[in-house]
């Protein structure tokens, strides 16, 4: 589960945004939706977060964020040499020269030292990325800390400076690969990454994590094409076999999908009740094909207990399904490891059903830049309120100003 996310010089985000997602202990309770962060904490956090506000606000900024860390963690050593990474800062002649900051508060891996007990526990992954005078990017500072059961203070698992010196707890048990690691360390590639290919145990168990953070934001690869998708749908039965589960009960009027082969690739096929014969994905609605393209994201989420970062999840699906995606993640049988779900989106029918604490807005300042904040940070706010129509009416911002 991520609860805080920290954000300065990264597209349209200038001045450092801090999203907190830590719920208040007076706050009430709410089963499946406020849950505990992590293993003896009282804190909690919401496992869904709907991001709103104008087009091009700066919501897709906020969860391309945390596709980026996903990202450098799992990726950077494999990035090649001298080629920029896969993203801007905030577009003007000040901010070009100062650094990019970010960090990522979470919670579902073991504490490393627990005696035996294995219990779960805070880590906090920071990154500060600046520019050389030639343009390549490098790492001025990279950082991996843990919070251990009962403390209140961060102890470090890795710190590193712009210089590529790396200061390691001594219970990582590096010895000799320490060496190797600082020779083999990267300016523009994560201690994470790098350690993970000298197979240590710690950094493929964050590589994991990080793989379970799945996304429809784009990177550096192109769209995913329908081959992959397809592709993905035949080599995974149980994944099917879920889609069409789900995909009846929400009522699009399919009775079954099928995987087929044909001309040597998948095709999709779509029965439907009261056809003669199937129809094909490329003349399914829009909505279906919507549903069928984002739906290995959240099901993967669901199944790994990680996190979906899903951008526009309204798009072309119907306000009234919209909801029974998000129950999903409070159901315990559906969501039984806890998985969150990170989102923006334009639905404002959803605000009828959300929390104060599940939502947040991305407003443009006259200079361009994006303001981040939620819901629940606002002054006088009640639980009673009735969101769709204050947000609406202008009451919390976010929203487009026409003329």
């Amino acid at each position: 589960m991520i609860y805080k996310l920290e954000i300065a010089n990264f597209y349209s985000v200038r001045e450092p945004q801090v999203i907190d997602l830590t719920v208040g202990r007076k706050v009430p309770e709410e089963p499946g939706r406020l849950v505990n962060i992590h293993d003896g904490s009282e804190d909690r956090a919401p496992r869904v977060i709907a991001i709103y506000g104008a087009n091009g606000s700066g919501k897709s900024n906020v969860l391309r964020a945390i596709a980026f860390l996903s990202w450098f963690v799992q990726f950077s050593f494999e990035h090649r040499t001298r080629t920029p990474l896969p993203y801007q800062k905030f577009l003007t002649a000040s901010s070009s020269s100062a650094p990019t900051k970010l960090s990522l508060t979470f919670a579902g891996l073991e504490e490393p030292l627990s005696d035996g007990a294995k219990k779960t526990c805070p880590y906090v992954y920071s990154l500060e990325l600046g520019s050389r005078s030639s343009g390549e990017d490098r790492v001025l500072s990279e950082s991996l800390h843990y919070r251990p059961s009962g403390s209140a203070r961060l102890v470090r698992v890795f710190e590193r400076n712009g210089t590529g010196s790396v200061k390691v707890a001594p219970w990582l048990g590096l010895g000799r690969e320490l060496t190797v690691l600082e020779s083999i360390l990267r300016p523009d590639a994560s201690v994470i990454a790098t350690l993970a290919q000298l197979n240590n145990r710690l950094a493929l168990s964050f590589i994991q994590a990080a793989s379970a953070i799945d996304t429809n934001i784009l990177l550096t690869r192109i769209e995913r094409n329908d081959f992959d998708l397809l592709t993905g749908y035949a080599r995974d039965p149980e994944l099917l076999s879920a889609l069409n589960r789900d995909i009846r009960r929400i009522d699009l009027g399919v009775d079954q999908v099928q995987i087929l082969a044909e001309n040597g690739g998948p095709v999709a096929s779509f029965t439907h009740t009261g056809l003669d014969q199937p129809i094909r994905m490329i003349f399914e609605s829009h909505g279906t094909q919507q549903f069928f393209r984002i739906y290995p994201t959240i099901h993967r989420a669901l199944a790994l207990g990680g996190v979906a970062v899903i951008d526009e999840l309204d798009v072309a699906i119907h306000p009234s399904v919209l909801p029974e995606i998000l129950r999903w993640f409070s159901d315990p049988d559906r969501n039984p490891y806890g998985a969150q779900l990170w989102m923006s989106c334009h639905a404002v029918s959803l605000l009828d059903g959300l929390l104060k604490e599940e939502v947040l807005f991305c407003e443009k300042v006259p200079d361009g830049a994006t303001q981040i904040y939620g819901l629940g940070e606002i002054k006088g706010i009640r639980r009673d309120e009735n969101f769709l129509q204050n947000y609406l009416g202008g009451v919390y911002g976010g929203v487009p100003s026409i003329g």
